[in-house]
């Protein structure tokens, strides 16, 4: 069975930032493309950053663009989600998905596999 589990999440003023994990079990790492997608109350789902198994980056939108890093720890099964200057604009539940077609794409509907996902809430 495949599982994800996000962890990282918090309250952070603005400006802030954080780390967030996406730990895995029951496949390999290597043969999976992993994303980060977001989801502000009242607002779809949307997808920030993606990293393929052979390590290729994709970020989407605005909030992919200069603000968000990934990586990932093949020894450690984890993908990681650094957020830098976080805003209030930047408040949802964090969700990793993950795919084994090996491609990034910004869909949801491409991804099979998700976490519960973990909640970042930016506020002064």
């Amino acid at each position: 069975q495949l599982q994800l589990v996000e962890s990282g999440g918090g309250s952070v003023q603005p400006g802030g930032s954080l780390t967030l994990s996406c730990a895995f079990s029951g496949f390999t790492l290597n043969y999976d493309s992993i994303a980060w997608f977001r989801q502000a109350p009242g607002k779809e789902r949307e997808a920030i950053s993606c990293i393929t198994k052979s390590g290729g980056r994709a970020n989407w939108g605005h909030s992919g663009k200069g603000r968000f890093d990934i990586s990932r720890d093949n020894a450690k099964n984890t993908v990681y989600l650094q957020a830098y200057s976080l805003q209030s604009e930047d408040t949802g539940l964090y969700y990793c998905a993950a795919t084994r077609s090996g491609r990034c794409v910004p869909n949801v509907n491409d991804y099979p596999y998700w976490g519960q996902g973990t909640q970042v809430t930016v506020s002064s």
